[in-house]
């Protein structure tokens, strides 16, 4: 039995409509390759593609047509994430190479999560908007399990390279067989055949982790040491028409990069400004950036138990992996957890992070305003950088970083498409290209969080309801509003309730009904209450109800707690607490 068994049938009947033409009338179409709004155009489908695009008249249309009033909305094209990883969770046990939590998690454990929530992170990606991803790091056993959603309508297009080819890899990513993000190659012929092992996995292209400076030696001495190795992995893949990405966030080791054939720098340069003579290079040689300007944050701010969410984050990312950050202010390794807390919270702490930002955002300026190609990527699955919820805080950024907002959908349209050569195929609105469109409610180019407006997204031609996409669950809807009770996010909090809730004192006392009144209470609470968070110690699913443990800090104060959640036409309708 399907997971999502009413959604399957949902797209067999959209298929079913679909086989007809599909226009939609009357939109204002963003044309990403001009910068330019083309108002009141009619787009037709048909078999997946952009059959035609016309000035919207009285033309009628076929009778087993899909019609779609585009009036008053925006269409553009899918959004391209170019840097992801499947391998990774996004929440805090996902790298213990950066906070080893295993005695909380076993690592084995994440991976096998990695590899069954993929469907339902591909479905939150379209959800997104973002109707292709390209993974820049991934494992054999993702390489064979992305065939699985070839061509399935609810998936984003899937571009993915197998395991990082490195020089350096830590311990706990050695000795894991198939799931082994990380190739270590010592030499030039481990370097070539690093390559050529991957070619039988049919990969989009090669990445390499160039680590300058694990070895003990300095950044310039270990590149240079290193770099034979590197030139051989791009002559290998490109003698086999791949192209390659590279990892490499000094000015140095990019530019050694750039210089040897690297086809896609996936980083920001972080250490320094960029000399013009870097900028000419990455101009001459073609070669794209993705900034990935967040990624930095979301570790140092876990770390340090600063994090912010924004709602449209508590209410798109995966709750679950959300809920997951906030577990270092109840862990039981003290010493630990307080140690990265300490570390990250140090004035040298926050002058690196302020450092590495500002450089990350002058150098993007630089590039952008000199004509090289920017790509949007998140480096999602990191710690504290959530699939495609992420996506609108990056593009957020690039836009605090001066790039304009037609830039910034270029740069997350029809740039992501050119990282393989695919700008013929998808990432602009034009006869013959794919279908992967966003139909918005408001205009983008006036402000870039529009992005985030969806009304309908087309994937490969097929029309599919943003909210259908992905099925909320009785468990999703306690953990998001035990997310935002964290957050102290009233309205979020308030989202997953129905409007008549009626809250209990079990078994039977009625304390009160109505989210005014819900509102009333909560919101004084989480404006005057300090140190308040909720751990969930066990929770028990039963069909539509969900039963929680809780331990509540109130300030000084520590409170055990069991909340009784029923959930109807998907909203939490009564709660019953037990103390």
């Amino acid at each position: 039995m399907s997971k999502y068994p009413l959604l399957r049938i949902a797209f067999l009947i959209l298929s079913i409509s679909l086989h007809g033409q599909t226009f939609i009338t009357q939109v204002t179409l963003a044309d990403v390759e001009k910068q330019k709004l083309v108002k009141n155009q009619t787009v037709v489908i048909e078999d997946g593609r952009i059959l035609e695009i016309y000035k919207s008249n009285k033309k009628r249309f076929p009778e087993n047509a899909t019609v779609i009033d585009g009036s008053g909305k925006y269409l553009i094209p899918g959004l391209v994430d170019a840097h992801i990883h499947f391998f990774q969770n996004g929440g805090i046990y996902t790298r213990p190479d950066a906070i080893d939590l295993r005695k909380y998690k076993s690592y084995e454990k994440e991976i096998a999560l990695t590899k069954s929530d993929m469907e339902t992170k591909l479905r939150r990606y379209l959800k997104n908007g973002i109707t292709t991803v390209i993974d820049v790091g991934a494992t054999y056993n993702f390489l064979e399990q992305r065939k699985n959603f070839i061509d399935k309508k609810f998936s984003p297009a899937v571009f993915m390279t197998g395991p990082l080819l490195t020089t350096y890899e830590p311990e706990v990513y050695k000795e894991l067989g198939k799931d082994e993000p990380f190739t270590l190659t010592k030499s030039v012929e481990e370097g070539i055949q690093g390559v050529q092992e991957q070619l039988a996995y049919d990969p989009d292209f090669i990445k390499i982790w160039y680590i300058a400076g694990a070895d003990g030696l300095s950044i310039e001495k270990s590149a240079q040491k290193n770099l034979p190795i590197v030139k051989a992995i791009i002559d290998e893949a490109h003698k086999n028409d791949l192209k390659v990405a590279v990892h490499a966030t000094q000015e140095f080791t990019a530019k050694l990069a750039v210089e040897n054939g690297a086809d896609f720098l996936v980083h920001s340069v972080d250490d320094e400004i960029l000399s013009e003579e870097f900028v000419e290079l990455m101009k001459a040689q073609k070669t794209i950036l993705c900034p990935t300007l967040v990624v930095h944050e979301g570790y140092h701010n876990t770390f340090g138990q600063n994090l912010e969410m924004s709602r449209h984050e508590l209410y798109q990312a995966d709750p679950y992996q959300l809920g997951s950050l906030l577990d270092g202010k109840h862990l039981s390794d003290t010493l630990l957890i307080n140690a990265y807390k300490k570390g990250a919270n140090s004035k040298s702490g926050q002058d690196r992070l302020s450092q590495r930002k500002a450089t990350m955002m002058a150098n993007l300026k630089l590039l952008s305003d000199a004509g090289v190609i920017i790509a949007t990527g998140t480096d999602a699955g990191n710690i504290g950088t959530l699939h495609a919820s992420s996506y609108l805080k990056e593009v957020q950024a690039m836009q605090k970083s001066g790039m304009s907002n037609w830039q910034i959908l270029t740069a997350s349209t029809l740039n992501g498409a050119k990282i393989l050569d695919k700008e013929a195929e998808f990432g602009s609105i034009s006869q013959g290209k794919k279908a992967n469109l966003i139909l918005l409610d408001d205009n983008p180019v006036e402000d870039i969080d529009n992005i985030a407006k969806i009304n309908l997204v087309i994937n490969d031609g097929m029309v599919l309801n943003p909210e259908e996409l992905l099925e909320e669950t009785p468990a999703d809807l306690a953990q998001r509003q035990l997310n935002a009770y964290n957050f102290r996010d009233i309205e979020a909090f308030l989202e997953p309730y129905a409007e008549d809730v009626e809250v209990y004192s079990y078994p039977e006392k009625l304390l009160y009904k109505g989210k005014d009144i819900m509102r009333e209470r909560y919101a004084g609470m989480f404006a005057s209450t300090p140190n308040l968070h909720c751990e969930l110690k066990e929770r028990i699913v039963q069909g539509n109800i969900v039963i929680d443990k809780e331990r509540v800090q109130f300030g000084d104060r520590i409170l055990e707690a069991v909340a009784i959640y029923h959930i109807e036409e998907k909203k939490i309708k009564k709660v019953y607490f037990i103390q």
